[in-house]
């Protein structure tokens, strides 16, 4: 027998081509179109959304150290530092009664129209007859924009309209010039305003009334508790993910209150709130850019308040 090389053919361990490693395939359970249609999915919402969102609110970070007009190009002598700033805080009159304002819708939206909308719903959630149409009749203005709603009533609150007319005020002596007047507009304004968000309360609260255990409130009835108290120390404590969405929402609804004032009187005559402020400094002859722009970055600071105490509150939930 010979004891020579192996007559085995392919490369041999130890030789030239076991220094060479072997490629291993990847297998994708995507094709190409899947790929491709993933990358749309993905990629046009990513475009829209910093085309939109993110590029003007940085633009509006920037603009706000400016003195721009929007007319002339930005230079370096455009660049005014925190004046508008200072401006807005010391000497800018309307400011301080516009978040006055803000507030005061934040407060009637949050302790009138709210409990408004959540009596409804515990109404509705017991089934009685009628609760379709009923609910129909409330949603109603939710579908509406606060435009139409403005709108609507604007005609209301004419001399003529429907308001005058119930009290009794038809003649132009005696009618109440509710949308004219600076100490009733604001009320007038909120109370249309409220009409929307009570329905869109309602249609919360409905849906998470639905889900709740129904077994909670047999053992509270068994405990001899009644339905208002069920609802107190069971229901609404059950239902702690629906207030906070409520919350957020109600907050940031007040925060961007804007429709519904523009049509009436674009904002002004005891009107005042910081969206509208944003939209007279910037869209009207002065075309004060950077000064409406520092306002644009006071709402979206406040804004934030409510988002970041809602992504929070829902990654802790998500964690546990």
């Amino acid at each position: 027998m010979t004891t020579g090389s192996s007559a085995l053919p392919g490369p041999q361990p130890g030789g030239a081509d076991a220094s060479v490693p072997r490629r291993k395939s990847r297998y994708s359970l995507l094709t190409r179109r899947d790929k491709l249609t993933l990358a749309l999915m993905v990629g046009i919402p990513t475009i829209l959304c910093l085309s939109f969102i993110w590029l003007p609110t940085l633009a509006s970070i920037l603009l706000s150290f400016t003195n721009w007009r929007g007319i002339a190009p930005i230079t370096a002598n455009n660049i005014v530092g925190f004046k508008n700033y200072e401006v807005l805080f010391t000497q800018y009159t309307l400011f301080w009664p516009a978040v006055f304002h803000n507030v005061i819708w934040l407060i009637f939206l949050v302790f009138i129209a709210t409990p408004i909308g959540i009596f409804f719903a515990v109404l509705l959630d017991r089934e009685m007859r009628g609760t379709r149409i009923y609910q129909s009749a409330f949603y109603i203005p939710v579908v509406l924009s606060l435009a139409i709603v403005g709108f609507i009533w604007e005609q209301m609150y004419t001399s003529q309209g429907f308001i005058n007319s119930v009290l009794g005020h038809t003649s132009s002596d005696t009618a109440i010039d509710f949308l004219g007047n600076p100490s009733l507009n604001l009320w007038a304004v909120l109370i249309a305003a409220s009409w929307r968000h009570v329905g869109y309360v309602m249609v919360l609260y409905l849906a998470g009334l639905k889900s709740v255990d129904p077994t909670l409130r047999e053992a509270a009835a068994i405990d001899g508790a009644n339905a208002r108290q069920t609802f107190i120390r069971v229901v609404f404590p059950v239902m702690k993910p629906i207030n906070v969405v409520v919350i957020v929402v109600t907050v940031i609804e007040s925060l961007r209150a804007f429709d519904i004032v523009y049509i009436i009187n674009k904002g002004k005559n005891g009107l005042e709130l910081l969206s509208t402020l944003i939209t007279n400094n910037t869209l009207t002859e002065a075309s004060l850019v950077g000064f409406g722009s520092a306002i644009a970055v006071i709402l979206l600071l406040l804004s934030l308040v409510p988002i970041v105490f809602f992504l929070t509150r829902t990654m802790r939930s998500d964690t546990r």
